[in-house]
C-alpha cells in the first residue's frame, strides 16, 4: 500500500478542510503527573487512602401519616492525612423543601402543595473517646456541617454520630423516594432516607455539591446494619440480606425461599392469591421489624408494601458462588406481559455481568415495581410498575448493571454522570446481545440509539449541534434535552467505538476488567480511567479522549477520487480519502470488484498524524465497481453521501 501527502487545496471540495492534526494529537493531555495516591498507570497508588462510614439505623414507617422516623449511629473513620475540624453530611430529603436549590436549576417548578419539611432533627450528638456531647451543626440546603469540638485525628481517627430524626415521605413528587396507592395497598419506595457522610478525598477535600436531582450520588463505603418496623401485614425487601427471616416470614415462605436458592427457575414465595391473606403473614396484629445487613457497600435502600407478589430464583456466579434474585410487584404488574419474567431478567443479567466483568458481590438482588421507574441502589433496583417485555429486560439489565458502575466502582456520579450512566449503558448493550442468545437484542431503548437505528448515525445530530454540551459537563448542568444523549448514549457509544473499531475486543476487555478490578470499592477520577485504559491496552488514546469526551468534534471521511494506476486495473486502484472535519479515527476502505469480490484495507488513526487526506493504492486483479470508506457504517460519519466513489 502506497500513501502520499496531499495539501488542503487538493481535497476537491473547493475549500480547505477544518481538520488539523495538532489539536487532535497534541502530546499534552494529562495536566498532572501520577502520584502515590493515583498512579500514572491509572491504578490506585501505594499511598491511596479512603475514609469509611459504618451505619446502624433503626427506622419505623407510620403508614397512615406516611412518615419515616429513625435513630442512626454513624461510626466514621478518618483515614486521610488531614485532621478534620468538621464533618459534612448529605441530608437529601431537604431537596423536597419549598426553598430547596433543586427547585430552581431547571424550568420545572413543583407545586407548593407537593413540598415537605425535609428532615426534622430531634437530636444530634457526637461521641468521641467515650464522651457524648451535643453536636454543633449548621444545615445548608441538602448539606449538614457538624463542627467538632476537637479535630478528628488523621490516619485512623474515629468518631461516632448519633442522630434521631423523622420526615414526611413525599408522594409521586418524590421520584426516587415516594409513597403511592395500589389496588391492595400503598407502596413505599424508600431511598435517600438517612443522613450520610459526604466523601472526603484527595481530589477536592469535602465533596459537597448540593443534591439537585440529575447529579446522583457519591458516598464512601462501609457496613450497614439497618432495621425497618412496619405493620404486621407488610412485606419489606431491601439492600443486603434479611437476617431475621424466621421472625417475619411464615414457615411456608421459608421453605419456598430455600427451594428458590437451589432453583434456576422462578419460585413463587408469595402468590397473587395470597396477597391480602392473613395466612401469608406470621402474625396478625401489631408490627414486625425486618432486619437487614449489607457489608462493604456505599448505600442501602428498601421498599415496603402489603401489596407485594414475591418470587425468587438462584443466581449462578463464577467459582461456584451463588446469590439470590428476587422480584416484588403488585397484582397490577403480574402476568406474562408484565413482571412474570422479572426475576429471570435480573438473574441472567447478573450472571452475564459477573462472568464478563466482575463477580456480583452481594447475597441478594431485588427488582421492585413502583413509581421510581428505573433507579438503582446496591442490591435493589426500582423499576416501572407498568414495564413488560423487552422494555422490562432492558431497564432491569440497566439498573442492576449500576451495581458495577457506580456501586462497585465507586465513581462520583454527582459530577461525572458519564462514568455512571455511560459505562453502565455500555455494558448492558452487550447484555442484550448475550442473554438468551440475543432474545432482547439489539438494545434500542432510548438510552442507546434512542430512535432504534444505527447508533453511529443517531449520534450525528449531537456532534453537529453547536449548543450540545460535552460529556465532561457537570451532571446537573446538562439540560433534559441533552441528558440521555450526552450522559448515556455518547459515552456508551464511545466505548463501543473503542472496543470494536480502535482496540478490538480482546485488548479492550482486558484493560476494562483491569480498571474495574483495581478500582472496585474505591473512588476513581476521569483521569484514572483514561490512564488505566491507555496502559492496559498499550495505546496512547489521548486523541480519542480529547475529541470524544472533552469536545463534540465531528467526523467526515470522504472518498474524493479513485482511478486505476496508469489506467490499468491489473496495476491496482489509487484511492484518495479526505478528512473533512475535526475528528480523526481509524477507518476501513472497501473495494468492490466487478467479479463480485470485495477487498478491504484497515488504516490506523496514525493516518491523520500529518495529513488532511491520504492516497492509497489497493492491489486489484479485475475492474472495480466502487470504493467505499467505512463500509459497515460503524463510524459516526456526519455525511455518508461522500463515502462512496463509483468508477466508470
Amino acid at each position: 500500500m502506497a500513501a502520499s501527502l496531499l495539501g488542503a487545496a487538493s481535497l476537491g471540495y473547493g475549500q480547505a478542510s477544518p481538520y488539523q492534526p495538532d489539536p487532535v494529537f497534541s502530546p499534552i493531555f494529562y495536566t498532572n503527573r501520577g502520584d502515590e495516591a493515583h498512579s500514572a498507570n491509572g491504578n490506585p497508588g501505594p499511598a491511596y487512602w479512603q475514609n469509611r462510614a459504618d451505619y446502624h439505623i433503626a427506622a419505623r414507617i407510620d403508614t397512615t401519616a406516611e412518615t419515616l422516623s429513625a435513630t442512626e449511629t454513624i461510626n466514621y473513620t478518618n483515614n486521610s492525612p488531614d485532621a478534620l475540624s468538621y464533618l459534612w453530611l448529605q441530608v437529601e430529603q431537604n431537596t423536597y423543601k419549598k426553598d430547596a436549590r433543586s427547585n430552581y436549576y431547571t424550568e420545572a417548578h413543583p407545586a407548593p402543595a407537593q413540598h415537605t419539611s425535609g428532615y426534622e432533627f430531634e437530636s444530634v450528638t457526637v461521641e468521641y473517646a467515650g464522651v457524648v456531647t451535643k453536636a454543633e451543626y449548621v444545615i445548608t440546603d441538602t448539606r449538614m456541617q457538624i463542627r467538632l469540638a476537637k479535630a478528628l485525628p488523621a490516619k485512623g481517627g474515629k468518631v461516632s454520630l448519633h442522630i434521631k430524626y423523622h420526615y414526611k415521605m413525599p408522594g409521586d413528587f418524590g421520584g426516587r423516594t415516594n409513597a403511592f396507592p395500589t389496588k391492595n395497598g400503598k407502596i413505599f419506595e424508600v431511598a435517600q432516607w438517612y443522613p450520610k457522610l459526604s466523601v472526603y478525598d484527595d481530589s477536592r477535600g469535602w465533596n459537597n455539591l448540593p443534591f439537585l436531582g440529575s447529579g446522583e450520588f457519591f458516598i464512601d463505603y462501609g457496613d450497614y446494619d439497618y432495621s425497618v418496623t412496619v405493620p404486621w401485614d407488610m412485606i419489606v425487601e431491601g439492600s443486603g440480606e434479611l437476617v431475621n427471616p424466621e421472625q417475619v416470614l411464615t414457615a411456608t415462605q421459608l421453605n419456598r425461599l430455600q427451594k428458590a436458592r437451589n432453583s434456576d427457575t422462578t419460585v413463587m414465595i408469595r402468590s397473587a392469591a395470597e396477597v391480602g391473606d392473613p395466612a401469608s403473614r406470621p402474625v396478625h396484629q401489631g408490627e414486625l421489624t425486618w432486619h437487614f445487613k449489607m457489608n462493604n457497600t456505599r448505600d442501602v435502600a428498601f421498599a415496603a408494601s402489603r401489596a407485594w407478589i414475591w418470587d425468587a430464583a438462584r443466581v449462578n456466579l463464577p467459582d461456584g458462588k451463588k446469590s439470590l434474585s428476587m422480584s416484588i410487584y403488585p397484582v397490577e404488574s403480574a402476568g406474562p406481559k408484565g413482571w412474570a419474567r422479572a426475576t429471570e431478567y435480573l438473574k441472567k443479567s447478573i450472571e452475564y455481568f459477573s462472568e464478563k466483568w466482575y463477580i456480583y458481590p452481594y447475597p441478594v438482588a431485588v427488582n421492585e415495581a413502583g413509581l421510581a421507574g428505573g433507579m438503582e441502589y446496591p442490591g435493589i433496583v426500582f423499576d416501572g410498575i407498568g414495564d413488560g417485555g423487552k422494555e422490562l429486560f432492558w431497564i432491569t439489565a440497566h439498573e442492576i448493571g449500576h451495581n458495577w458502575f457506580p456501586m462497585i466502582v465507586g465513581t462520583d456520579e454527582r459530577r461525572y454522570a458519564w462514568m455512571d450512566e455511560g459505562f453502565n449503558t455500555f455494558i448492558d448493550v452487550y447484555a442484550s446481545d448475550y442473554v438468551n442468545h440475543g432474545e432482547f437484542a439489539p438494545k434500542r431503548d432510548g438510552e442507546y440509539a434512542p430512535n432504534g437505528g444505527n447508533p453511529a448515525d443517531e449520534i450525528v445530530p449531537y456532534l453537529l449541534d453547536s449548543a450540545a454540551p460535552t460529556i465532561l459537563t457537570s451532571a446537573d448542568a446538562i439540560s433534559e434535552k441533552y441528558r440521555h444523549p450526552l450522559a448515556y448514549f455518547k459515552p456508551a457509544f464511545g466505548l463501543v467505538l473503542l472496543r470494536e473499531q480502535i482496540l478490538g475486543p480482546e485488548r479492550f476487555d482486558y484493560a476494562f476488567r483491569q480498571y474495574i478490578r483495581h478500582w472496585a470499592y474505591k473512588h476513581p477520577t476521569p483521569d484514572d480511567f483514561f490512564r488505566s485504559m491507555d496502559n492496559g491496552a498499550g495505546e496512547d488514546l489521548s486523541w480519542f479522549w480529547r475529541e470524544w469526551f472533552y469536545h463534540n468534534w465531528a467526523l467526515d471521511l470522504a472518498v474524493t477520487n479513485a482511478a486505476y494506476v496508469n489506467g490499468d486495473p491489473s496495476k491496482g486502484v489509487s484511492v484518495t480519502i479526505a478528512n473533512l472535519q475535526k475528528m480523526a479515527m481509524p477507518f476501513t476502505v472497501e473495494v468492490v470488484l466487478k467479479n463480485g469480490e470485495k477487498q478491504r484495507l484497515n488504516l490506523p488513526v496514525e493516518t491523520w498524524l500529518q495529513q488532511q487526506s491520504v492516497t492509497i493504492t489497493v492491489p486489484t486483479t479485475s475492474e472495480v465497481v466502487s470504493v467505499k470508506v467505512d463500509p459497515d457504517a460503524a463510524l459516526p460519519d456526519v455525511n455518508r453521501a461522500n463515502n462512496e466513489f463509483k468508477l466508470k
